[in-house]
Protein backbone atom coordinates (compact mmCIF):
# COMPACT_ATOMS: atom_id res chain seq x y z
CA UNK A 1 0.00 0.00 0.00
CA UNK A 2 1.24 3.58 -1.12
CA UNK A 3 2.37 5.60 1.72
CA UNK A 4 -0.05 8.55 2.53
CA UNK A 5 1.60 12.42 3.23
CA UNK A 6 -0.87 14.56 5.42
CA UNK A 7 -2.63 17.20 3.74
CA UNK A 8 -4.03 20.18 5.63
CA UNK A 9 -7.85 19.86 6.65
CA UNK A 10 -6.80 15.60 7.43
CA UNK A 11 -6.85 14.78 3.61
CA UNK A 12 -4.17 12.73 2.36
CA UNK A 13 -2.20 12.31 -0.51
CA UNK A 14 -1.21 9.24 -2.04
CA UNK A 15 2.49 8.64 -3.14
CA UNK A 16 1.30 7.69 -6.59
CA UNK A 17 -0.48 10.85 -7.34
CA UNK A 18 2.29 12.84 -5.56
CA UNK A 19 5.02 11.42 -7.99
CA UNK A 20 2.52 11.76 -11.04
CA UNK A 21 2.11 15.38 -10.08
CA UNK A 22 5.80 16.22 -9.69
CA UNK A 23 6.71 14.31 -12.60
CA UNK A 24 4.17 15.92 -14.81
CA UNK A 25 3.66 19.21 -13.32
CA UNK A 26 1.75 20.27 -16.86
CA UNK A 27 -1.07 18.59 -16.15
CA UNK A 28 -2.52 20.87 -13.56
CA UNK A 29 -1.37 23.66 -15.77
CA UNK A 30 -3.50 22.69 -18.85
CA UNK A 31 -6.27 21.94 -16.83
CA UNK A 32 -7.93 25.54 -15.99
CA UNK A 33 -10.32 24.22 -13.39
CA UNK A 34 -7.76 22.76 -11.20
CA UNK A 35 -5.57 25.83 -11.55
CA UNK A 36 -8.86 27.81 -10.29
CA UNK A 37 -9.15 26.04 -7.60
CA UNK A 38 -5.92 26.02 -6.39
CA UNK A 39 -5.46 29.44 -6.91
CA UNK A 40 -9.30 29.91 -4.87
CA UNK A 41 -7.14 27.34 -2.21
CA UNK A 42 -4.76 29.54 -1.53
CA UNK A 43 -6.00 32.42 -1.75
CA UNK A 44 -8.88 31.34 1.02
CA UNK A 45 -5.47 30.13 3.54
CA UNK A 46 -4.12 33.59 3.36
CA UNK A 47 -7.47 35.26 5.36
CA UNK A 48 -9.73 38.01 4.53
CA UNK A 49 -7.18 40.55 5.53
CA UNK A 50 -4.23 39.84 2.79
CA UNK A 51 -4.87 40.66 -1.21
CA UNK A 52 -3.41 38.25 -3.33
CA UNK A 53 -1.85 40.31 -6.09
CA UNK A 54 -0.16 37.06 -7.94
CA UNK A 55 -3.75 35.73 -7.79
CA UNK A 56 -5.39 38.60 -9.37
CA UNK A 57 -2.67 39.33 -12.35
CA UNK A 58 -3.44 35.31 -12.80
CA UNK A 59 -6.86 36.18 -13.40
CA UNK A 60 -6.73 38.80 -15.64
CA UNK A 61 -4.11 36.87 -17.08
CA UNK A 62 -6.73 34.32 -17.61
CA UNK A 63 -9.52 36.61 -18.84
CA UNK A 64 -7.04 37.55 -21.30
CA UNK A 65 -6.28 34.56 -22.62
CA UNK A 66 -9.96 33.47 -23.20
CA UNK A 67 -10.46 36.98 -25.46
CA UNK A 68 -7.26 35.83 -27.01
CA UNK A 69 -8.94 32.19 -27.62
CA UNK A 70 -12.24 33.75 -29.05
CA UNK A 71 -10.36 36.22 -31.06
CA UNK A 72 -8.92 33.12 -32.77
CA UNK A 73 -11.80 31.03 -33.21
CA UNK A 74 -13.46 33.96 -35.27
CA UNK A 75 -10.42 34.31 -37.59
CA UNK A 76 -10.01 30.59 -38.15
CA UNK A 77 -14.19 30.68 -38.40
CA UNK A 78 -13.84 33.74 -40.92
CA UNK A 79 -10.85 32.73 -42.75
CA UNK A 80 -13.07 29.04 -43.52
CA UNK A 81 -16.01 31.11 -44.49
CA UNK A 82 -13.80 33.31 -46.97
CA UNK A 83 -12.65 30.34 -48.68
CA UNK A 84 -16.11 28.84 -48.95
CA UNK A 85 -17.44 31.99 -50.31
CA UNK A 86 -14.08 31.62 -52.87
CA UNK A 87 -14.46 28.45 -54.07
CA UNK A 88 -18.30 29.48 -54.50
CA UNK A 89 -17.67 32.34 -57.14
CA UNK A 90 -14.74 30.45 -58.66
CA UNK A 91 -17.54 27.77 -59.62
CA UNK A 92 -19.62 30.32 -60.53
CA UNK A 93 -17.06 32.07 -62.86
CA UNK A 94 -16.64 28.76 -64.28
CA UNK A 95 -20.21 28.11 -65.41
CA UNK A 96 -20.09 31.66 -67.00
CA UNK A 97 -16.97 30.86 -69.12
CA UNK A 98 -17.66 27.16 -70.24
CA UNK A 99 -21.22 27.80 -72.39
CA UNK A 100 -19.89 28.36 -76.68
CA UNK A 101 -24.07 29.80 -77.14
CA UNK A 102 -24.95 32.56 -76.06
CA UNK A 103 -28.54 31.29 -75.38
CA UNK A 104 -27.38 28.39 -73.34
CA UNK A 105 -24.79 31.24 -71.82
CA UNK A 106 -28.08 33.26 -70.53
CA UNK A 107 -30.02 29.57 -69.56
CA UNK A 108 -26.88 28.58 -67.41
CA UNK A 109 -26.77 32.19 -65.85
CA UNK A 110 -30.53 31.48 -64.60
CA UNK A 111 -29.99 27.95 -63.73
CA UNK A 112 -26.50 26.90 -62.50
CA UNK A 113 -24.69 30.22 -61.76
CA UNK A 114 -27.70 30.92 -59.28
CA UNK A 115 -27.95 27.51 -57.93
CA UNK A 116 -24.32 27.27 -57.68
CA UNK A 117 -24.20 30.77 -55.64
CA UNK A 118 -27.22 29.75 -53.44
CA UNK A 119 -29.40 32.27 -54.76
CA UNK A 120 -33.32 32.72 -55.14
CA UNK A 121 -33.30 34.99 -58.34
CA UNK A 122 -30.59 36.15 -60.54
CA UNK A 123 -31.76 38.42 -63.11
CA UNK A 124 -29.46 40.07 -66.04
CA UNK A 125 -30.58 43.77 -66.54
CA UNK A 126 -29.93 45.60 -70.01
CA UNK A 127 -30.61 49.52 -70.77
CA UNK A 128 -31.55 49.55 -74.59
CA UNK A 129 -31.96 52.46 -76.89
CA UNK A 130 -34.52 51.36 -79.60
CA UNK A 131 -33.87 47.84 -81.35
CA UNK A 132 -30.71 45.56 -80.09
CA UNK A 133 -31.34 42.17 -82.61
CA UNK A 134 -28.99 40.04 -80.14
CA UNK A 135 -30.62 41.61 -77.57
CA UNK A 136 -34.17 41.07 -79.01
CA UNK A 137 -33.68 37.61 -79.81
CA UNK A 138 -33.19 36.27 -75.96
CA UNK A 139 -35.75 38.81 -74.49
CA UNK A 140 -37.14 35.93 -72.32
CA UNK A 141 -34.13 35.74 -70.75
CA UNK A 142 -32.85 39.63 -70.67
CA UNK A 143 -34.86 42.13 -68.89
CA UNK A 144 -34.67 45.49 -70.88
CA UNK A 145 -35.02 48.74 -69.47
CA UNK A 146 -35.22 52.37 -70.75
CA UNK A 147 -32.03 54.21 -70.45
CA UNK A 148 -31.34 55.78 -67.10
CA UNK A 149 -33.16 52.85 -65.16
CA UNK A 150 -30.33 51.74 -63.58
CA UNK A 151 -29.26 54.87 -62.06
CA UNK A 152 -32.48 55.37 -60.79
CA UNK A 153 -32.85 51.53 -59.19
CA UNK A 154 -29.68 52.52 -57.65
CA UNK A 155 -30.68 55.81 -56.53
CA UNK A 156 -27.59 57.20 -58.16
CA UNK A 157 -27.24 60.97 -58.15
CA UNK A 158 -23.67 60.85 -60.18
CA UNK A 159 -22.15 59.44 -62.71
CA UNK A 160 -19.54 56.94 -60.01
CA UNK A 161 -21.75 53.85 -60.54
CA UNK A 162 -20.17 51.44 -57.71
CA UNK A 163 -19.35 47.85 -58.75
CA UNK A 164 -21.21 46.07 -56.17
CA UNK A 165 -24.10 47.20 -54.09
CA UNK A 166 -25.22 45.30 -51.02
CA UNK A 167 -28.78 46.28 -49.56
CA UNK A 168 -32.36 45.35 -48.36
CA UNK A 169 -35.12 45.21 -51.56
CA UNK A 170 -36.33 48.81 -52.36
CA UNK A 171 -39.85 49.43 -53.28
CA UNK A 172 -40.00 49.11 -56.74
CA UNK A 173 -38.11 45.97 -56.60
CA UNK A 174 -40.70 43.78 -58.55
CA UNK A 175 -39.64 45.41 -62.30
CA UNK A 176 -36.34 43.51 -62.02
CA UNK A 177 -36.93 39.87 -59.56
CA UNK A 178 -40.19 39.60 -61.80
CA UNK A 179 -42.17 36.95 -60.09
CA UNK A 180 -39.35 35.94 -57.35
CA UNK A 181 -40.49 39.72 -55.88
CA UNK A 182 -42.43 38.48 -53.13
CA UNK A 183 -39.48 36.69 -51.08
CA UNK A 184 -36.64 38.56 -51.92
CA UNK A 185 -35.08 40.33 -49.04
CA UNK A 186 -31.99 40.81 -49.58
CA UNK A 187 -30.22 41.88 -53.16
CA UNK A 188 -26.31 42.38 -54.88
CA UNK A 189 -26.93 44.73 -57.81
CA UNK A 190 -23.31 44.37 -59.84
CA UNK A 191 -23.00 47.09 -61.72
CA UNK A 192 -21.74 45.70 -66.07
CA UNK A 193 -19.59 47.93 -68.31
CA UNK A 194 -20.22 46.63 -71.47
CA UNK A 195 -17.74 48.79 -73.55
CA UNK A 196 -17.60 52.03 -75.63
CA UNK A 197 -21.27 52.37 -77.08
CA UNK A 198 -23.04 50.76 -75.02
CA UNK A 199 -25.69 51.27 -72.52
CA UNK A 200 -24.87 50.03 -69.16
CA UNK A 201 -26.40 46.87 -67.83
CA UNK A 202 -26.35 45.04 -64.25
CA UNK A 203 -26.67 41.45 -62.59
CA UNK A 204 -28.94 41.39 -59.80
CA UNK A 205 -28.64 38.66 -57.26
CA UNK A 206 -31.87 38.20 -54.58
CA UNK A 207 -31.85 36.20 -51.70
CA UNK A 208 -34.87 35.07 -49.50
CA UNK A 209 -31.91 36.00 -46.22
CA UNK A 210 -32.41 39.45 -44.99
CA UNK A 211 -28.48 38.92 -43.80
CA UNK A 212 -27.31 37.51 -47.31
CA UNK A 213 -26.21 40.55 -48.92
CA UNK A 214 -25.65 43.32 -45.98
CA UNK A 215 -24.23 46.93 -46.50
CA UNK A 216 -21.33 46.20 -44.03
CA UNK A 217 -19.98 43.19 -46.30
CA UNK A 218 -16.81 42.83 -48.28
CA UNK A 219 -17.35 42.96 -51.93
CA UNK A 220 -13.97 41.76 -53.60
CA UNK A 221 -15.51 38.78 -54.73
CA UNK A 222 -18.74 39.85 -56.06
CA UNK A 223 -16.86 42.82 -57.96
CA UNK A 224 -14.19 39.90 -59.15
CA UNK A 225 -17.34 37.75 -60.53
CA UNK A 226 -18.43 41.32 -61.97
CA UNK A 227 -15.58 41.78 -63.87
CA UNK A 228 -15.83 38.33 -65.26
CA UNK A 229 -19.41 38.73 -66.03
CA UNK A 230 -19.34 42.03 -67.69
CA UNK A 231 -15.50 40.55 -70.00
CA UNK A 232 -17.82 37.92 -71.25
CA UNK A 233 -21.02 39.72 -72.16
CA UNK A 234 -19.33 41.90 -74.01
CA UNK A 235 -17.85 39.06 -76.40
CA UNK A 236 -21.52 38.49 -76.50
CA UNK A 237 -22.97 41.61 -77.97
CA UNK A 238 -20.37 42.41 -80.11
Amino acid sequence: MSEQKPLSGGSRLTDDLRDELLSRPELVLADKDVMRALVGAHERSLGGNVIDLRGTAMKRLEGRLDQLEATHRSVIAAAYENLAGTNLIHRAVLEVLEPTDFGEFLRRLETRVAETLRLDSLRLVLEARGRDPVVERHSGLIHVVEPGFIGEYLNELTEYRAPVTLRGVIDGAGEVHGREEGHIRSEAVLALDLGAGRLPGMLVMGSAEEEQFAPRQGTDLLRFFGAVFSLTLRRWLA
